[in-house]
C-alpha cells in the first residue's frame, strides 16, 4: 500500500497540463489548454485541460477527471500504477511493498504481461553489461554502431544469449508463469519444450508513450540465412505493432516543443539521431506506416518530415504512407540522404550542426518531391506519365484544406508541365467519386438510423438529474463564497391569504443550499450526486476555503469523471471560439445568490409536481372520503403558484 502522505505529495507536485502534455499536443485557450482527443478520432479539438482546477475533460467521449484518472484511462494503469508513474516523473520517493507470489497471481493478465516484459528488459540489460558473452558479442556490436555507454543505457539496449532457454529458465526460476512468457511471445512453447524467441540477438525494448515496455525487437548477429535479420515480438494484449512507434517515449517532449517529427525506418536510425542531438525522431519499426501510428504523432504535432535513404525502390513503396498522413490533415515534408547513406550512417558521420543544416536544406515539400521522383520514372512514356499525374492528384485530393489543394495543383502543373485546368478537372472527378462513395455510406447509415428511430422512443430529459447536477456545480464553484440571499417567509396577510415575504440575510452558499434541502427534506435521486454532495458539504464544514484540486484527489477515482464533467461543462463553448463571432455566454458568477435561489426553487417545484401526481394517482374518485388528499393537492398547488411568482414565470 502507498501511504496517504505520499499520495498527497504526488497530487501536490503533479501538474495536469504537464503530464497530459506528454501525450497530447496542448494549445493555450484562455486560462485553459485545448487539444485533440486522445480517445477518439477527430480534427477539431474537444479536449480541455484546466491548470487552475487541475482537471481535464474530453467532450467527444465524456471522459474526464484528475491527472491520475487520465493515466488510468489513457495508459490503462491501475490507481497505484498511476501514482507510481507520477512519483517517478516528479522525483518523489515512494515506499513500495514487495509483491508476494499471491499478489502476482492476483494481478490481471495484462499487468502480469507487463511485469514479465519489465523483467525481460532488466534481464537482457544485465546479460549485456555483466556477462562475458554479453560484453564480447552484444556490447561490441553496439560499440561498433557508434553508440556510447550513455546511449546504450538510455535506450535500455540488451542482449539475449545464444542458449535455447536461458531467459525462459531464469524467468521461471524467478516465479514468472510460463503462460505469460508465452503470451508476450518471449518464450515459444511446443508440446513439452520451451525455448527463447530472441536467442542470439541484441535487444531493442519497445516502449509505450508513457514508458512501459510493450515488446521487443531483436537483431540476429550470427550469419544465418534461414533466420530473419530483425524479429519483433508477436501481437499480444499489450503489444500492437500497428499502434506503436519506436522511440516515441524519448521523443514526445521534443516533438511537441519543436513542432515537428522526423520519421525513420529502423531502431538504429532513431538511436543514432538521438545520440547526435536530433531527439524528435521516431520509427515505424520496419512496418508499413498505419493510421494509428500517425495519430500518435498528430497528438504532439501537425508536422512530419519523412526521412528516406538512397534506395529508390524503398522510397517508392514508402510514398504510399504519405497519403495516410495527408488524410489526417498533417503537413508532410520528405528528405532523402545521398546514395548509399541512411539516417543511421549519415548521423554517425556528421555533427549536430551539419545534420541539422542538411535536414533544413534538403527537406522538400512532399508534392515537389513526389512529382520530381515520379517524373523521372515516367521519363518519355506518355501512358506512364498520365498514370503518375493521376497518382499525384489523388494524393492532393486527400488534403482537406482547399487553399493548400490549389497551391499544390499549381506547383504540380509547373513541375509536370501540364495545364492547371486538366489537373483541377481530374481533382474534381476524384472528389466527386469520393463524395459519391461517402454519400452511399451516409445513406446506409441513415437507413440504419431510421430503423432504430422507428422503434426507439425519444430520450426524455431528466429534469431532476439536471437540477441535482446544477446544485453540485454551484457547490463546486461557489460553495465557500458568502452571498446575500433573499429568503421567502410564508405568511398570512390580513385577508387570510398566503403570501411570501422577502427577508435578506448573509450566508455561505453551501450553508444556504444545505439548510434549504434539509428544511424541505429533499433527497438526491442520483446516487453519485448524493455521494458527491455529502463529500462537498463535509469538506466545506472542515475547511474555510474550497480547493477543487485537493477535493478531487481525496474522492474515489470512480467519482472523478462526474466532478470533472460538471466543472468542465462550462468550458465547452471555449473550444469553438464563440467570442470571435461576438457571442458572449453569460457568466454564472454574476449573480450567484440568484442562481442558487432559482435552482433550489426549480427543484422544489419539480418535487411538488411529483407529490401532486402521487396524490392524484392514489385515488381516481375525489369524494368525501378523499377530502384530506384534495386539500393536500390544493395546498401544494397554491405553494407552487407562490414559487412561480418568485421565479417570475408560469410553472
Amino acid at each position: 500500500m502507498i501511504s496517504k502522505a505520499t499520495i498527497d505529495q504526488v497530487f501536490d507536485m503533479s501538474r495536469v497540463e504537464e503530464v497530459i502534455g506528454d501525450f497530447v499536443q496542448l494549445k493555450k485557450a484562455g486560462s485553459n489548454f485545448k487539444g485533440l482527443s486522445p480517445f477518439s478520432e477527430e480534427r477539431t479539438p474537444s479536449f480541455m485541460v484546466s491548470p487552475v482546477k487541475q482537471i481535464w475533460k474530453d467532450f467527444s467521449t465524456g471522459k474526464g477527471g484528475t491527472v491520475v484518472s487520465f493515466l488510468m484511462e489513457h495508459e490503462h494503469f491501475t490507481y497505484p500504477e498511476a501514482i507510481k508513474y507520477l512519483a517517478k516523473k516528479y522525483n518523489i520517493e515512494i515506499e513500495e511493498t514487495v509483491q508476494s507470489d499471491a499478489e502476482k497471481e492476483a494481478a490481471g493478465e495484462r499487468e502480469s504481461m507487463y511485469l514479465v516484459s519489465e523483467f525481460a528488459n532488466s534481464y537482457y540489460q544485465n546479460i549485456l553489461h555483466k556477462t562475458d558473452p554479453g560484453k564480447a558479442i552484444g556490447l561490441s556490436y553496439f560499440k561498433e554502431r557508434g553508440f556510447t555507454d550513455e546511449t546504450i543505457k538510455k535506450f535500455q539496449l540488451g542482449y539475449s544469449t545464444d542458449d535455447w532457454s536461458g531467459f525462459t529458465d531464469a524467468a521461471v526460476k524467478k516465479g514468472y508463469q510460463l503462460k505469460y512468457l508465452e503470451k508476450t511471445g518471449l518464450t515459444i512453447v511446443k508440446e513439452e519444450k520451451q525455448f527463447d524467441r530472441f536467442k542470439g540477438r541484441v535487444m531493442f525494448p519497445i516502449h509505450s508513450m508513457s514508458g512501459r515496455v510493450l515488446g521487443f525487437g531483436g537483431r540476429i548477429l550470427a550469419k544465418n540465412e534461414k533466420a530473419a535479420k530483425y524479429l519483433n515480438s508477436p501481437e499480444s494484449d499489450i503489444y500492437h505493432k500497428s499502434k506503436v512507434l519506436y522511440g516515441i517515449y524519448y521523443a514526445k517532449q521534443t516533438i511537441a516543443k519543436d513542432d515537428n517529427c522526423f520519421l525513420v525506418e529502423g531502431y538504429t536510425d532513431v538511436i543514432q539521431f538521438y545520440q547526435t542531438g536530433v531527439k524528435n525522431v521516431v520509427s515505424s519499426s520496419g512496418t508499413a506506416l498505419t493510421s494509428d501510428q500517425i495519430r500518435l504523432i498528430n497528438r504532439l504535432t501537425k508536422n512530419i518530415t519523412v526521412l528516406f535513404d538512397g534506395d529508390a525502390a524503398g522510397i517508392r513503396a514508402s510514398l504510399r504512407g504519405i497519403d495516410l498522413i495527408l488524410e489526417q490533415g498533417m503537413n508532410v515534408k520528405v528528405c532523402t540522404f545521398p546514395e548509399g547513406e541512411d539516417p543511421d550512417s549519415f548521423a554517425k558521420q556528421n555533427t549536430l550542426e551539419e545534420l541539422q543544416q542538411y535536414l533544413k536544406e534538403n527537406a522538400k515539400d512532399f508534392i515537389a518531391y513526389k512529382a520530381s521522383l515520379l517524373m523521372e520514372e515516367a521519363s518519355n512514356d506518355p501512358i506512364a506519365k498520365a498514370e503518375l499525374i493521376r497518382d499525384m492528384v489523388s494524393s492532393i485530393s486527400k488534403i482537406a484544406d482547399q487553399i493548400k489543394q490549389e497551391l499544390y495543383i499549381r506547383e504540380c502543373a509547373r513541375i509536370m508541365d501540364i495545364s492547371e485546368q486538366v489537373l483541377f478537372s481530374t481533382l474534381a472527378q476524384l472528389s466527386k467519386k469520393a463524395l459519391t462513395e461517402a454519400n452511399k455510406s451516409a445513406q446506409k447509415q441513415k437507413k440504419a438510423f431510421e430503423v432504430v428511430k422507428a422503434t426507439a422512443p425519444a430520450k426524455k430529459i431528466d429534469i431532476q438529474y439536471e437540477l441535482e447536477q446544477k446544485i453540485i456545480e454551484i457547490l463546486l464553484l461557489y460553495g465557500s463564497r458568502k452571498e446575500d440571499f433573499e429568503d421567502l417567509i410564508l405568511k398570512e396577510n390580513e385577508d387570510g391569504e398566503l403570501i411570501l415575504e422577502p427577508v435578506i440575510h448573509q450566508a455561505k452558499v453551501f450553508e444556504k443550499i444545505y439548510l434549504d434541502l434539509q428544511e424541505d427534506e429533499m433527497q438526491f435521486g442520483n446516487e453519485n450526486f448524493k455521494t458527491i454532495y455529502y463529500l462537498i458539504i463535509d469538506y466545506l464544514n472542515q475547511n474555510e476555503t474550497f480547493s477543487v484540486e485537493n477535493f478531487m484527489h481525496e474522492i474515489d477515482p470512480n467519482l472523478a469523471p462526474f466532478v470533472s464533467d460538471i466543472l468542465m461543462n462550462d468550458e465547452r463553448y471555449r473550444l469553438h471560439n464563440w467570442e470571435k463571432n461576438n457571442i458572449f455566454p453569460k457568466r454564472k458568477d454574476i449573480s450567484v445568490a440568484q442562481l442558487v435561489s432559482e435552482t433550489i426553487l426549480n427543484l422544489r417545484c419539480f418535487l411538488i409536481d411529483q407529490k401532486v401526481n402521487e396524490f392524484k394517482d392514489s385515488t381516481h374518485d375525489i369524494s368525501a372520503d378523499n377530502t384530506s388528499i384534495l386539500e393536500d393537492v390544493l395546498n401544494y398547488s397554491n405553494l407552487k403558484m407562490l414559487l412561480s411568482r418568485k421565479l417570475n414565470r408560469v410553472l
